[in-house]
């Protein structure tokens, strides 16, 4: 196959991403309803704030702000683990960060898969939270047992998905036909199934154990659970959430409120409870929820420690798990704590706090070749010949993912594993090590500064 047949990876999952928010919005109505309340929020932002409208305008996120999702998938074996690696791998999606999830109380350790590289993700900034279920976590040996044997009976990928999975890594691509038929067949694994592969009892028991180990084993795929936008006021949409008839949690995961906003904030509603006919009954299940994100910049590896201690000092204190009972004083205490965390972005990039873009303005590109151009970094910046960008934060953080699991499974469904992280058997599951997110947020900050010095200084 000519290489100029194909198309790109990155094309493809624009296409992917597209597909899954239709699919999506077919089968949880109240997803279509987040959609135009974040589509009217982010509106209203935009025109309330023109210097936010300018900042997303220069660095391109206005461009991409519409089409920003990510999903999450759960997945129970290794070599579903594997084999999803390989699909995503067709789309431009790497496996980026490891997160360990049982210290919360949840049976998983997981990675997101998406782009890498700031003009793929330009293009199409999709990505996956994909969890995959820990059955030595399981404590009664016959359940693990049942468990591993239902699970080794299933087929998440179709037939077609998998030879388009080995012909695109045979070729180095698709063509754009089977790009589409890569689409439609790649996005039956992550549709919903209204039947269980399991009896009543057997759900029951699984549930008993955790209800997301139910989610996980007593379903013939790993149906997408969640598909979230981008908001630009989070405060804003949970607040106007239950004027369209969606219940928000009583939390928002991540920093308080801030004038600039750093890492991520989550929030969600309530996982559906939806008709399941089990192999001997008529039954439910809850396992799909609707979330929101708002995204901060990055923040460097000082900055992610100044943030967890922060986080920690506010939950050490609060004594108990973040819930409706206790949201008011958790948002005192989260607010008191992080008064502590520098909140302008000169500061952020003065203590080297975060990371951010740089870009050569018309004023630098118009003194090109003058002897009295400034030479370095800092010069150029206070001359106004290179602006200084936050860098969009591009991936999860373990204790958020965490809360929202929990708060969609039922605060009954907390449990506690002694077990420690186990990135190796989680690499060994996937087949490639997990990216390192800061040193890619690293490496993009540092060719943003190599193209201003090549465009200034030549």
């Amino acid at each position: 196959m000519p290489a100029s047949a194909q198309v790109s990876p990155d094309e493809i999952r624009k296409g992917f991403s597209k597909a899954m928010s239709e699919m999506y919005r077919a089968e949880v109505p109240l997803y279509g309803a987040l959609m135009e309340l974040v589509a009217q929020v982010n509106a209203q932002t935009l025109e309330a704030d023109p210097r936010l409208a300018q900042h997303l305008q220069r660095t391109g996120e206005i461009q991409r702000l519409d089409m920003e999702r990510h999903g999450a998938i759960r997945l129970g074996t290794a070599a579903e683990l594997a084999t999803i690696r390989r699909l995503f791998a067709v789309m431009g999606m790497q496996p980026v960060g490891y997160y360990d999830l049982t210290p919360a109380g949840v049976p998983v350790h997981s990675t997101a898969f998406r782009a890498v590289h700031e003009s793929a993700l330009q293009t199409s900034p999709f990505r996956v939270f994909t969890s995959l279920l820990r059955l030595e976590l399981i404590e009664n040996p016959d359940l693990r047992a049942f468990a591993e044997n239902a699970l080794a009976k299933r087929s998440i990928f179709t037939p077609g998905a998998l030879a388009l999975i080995e012909q695109a890594e045979r070729d180095g691509g698709l063509n754009a036909e089977d790009a589409d038929e890569f689409i439609r067949q790649a996005l039956e694994t992550f549709r919903w199934h209204h039947t269980a592969t399991v009896t009543a009892a057997q759900y029951q028991q699984l549930s008993d154990q955790h209800r997301l180990i139910a989610d996980v084993v007593a379903f013939k795929g790993p149906h997408i659970n969640h598909l979230t936008p981008r908001t630009l006021d989070i405060d804003q949409v949970q607040a106007a959430m239950p004027g369209k008839g969606i219940t928000p949690k009583a939390v928002i995961e991540g920093p308080p409120p801030r004038q600039c906003p750093i890492l991520l904030r989550q929030t969600s509603f309530k996982a559906l409870d939806e008709p399941i006919a089990f192999t001997d009954a008529q039954g439910s299940h809850s396992a799909r929820f609707g979330e929101i994100e708002q995204r901060g910049v990055a923040l460097t590896p000082k900055g992610r420690a100044l943030y967890d201690r922060l986080l920690n000092a506010a939950r050490d204190e609060l004594g108990a798990f973040p819930n409706e009972a206790n949201a008011a004083r958790y948002g005192q205490l989260m607010a008191h704590h992080f008064q502590a965390f520098p909140d302008t972005y000169a500061q952020l990039r003065e203590q080297g706090l975060a990371y951010f873009r740089y870009l050569a303005t018309a004023q630098g590109l118009a003194a090109r070749g003058n002897p009295a151009q400034p030479r370095t970094l800092p010069e150029l910046i206070d001359a106004g010949h290179i602006d200084v960008e936050p860098l969009v934060y591009e991936d999860f953080l373990p204790v958020s993912a965490a809360g929202i699991f929990q708060s969609n499974l039922g605060d009954a469904a907390q449990s506690h594993y002694t077990t420690n992280s186990n990135q190796a058997e989680f690499e060994k599951a996937l087949g490639s090590p997990t990216i390192d997110e800061l040193k890619l947020y690293g490496e993009t900050q540092q060719r943003s500064v190599d193209e201003c010095m090549r465009e200034l200084l030549g």
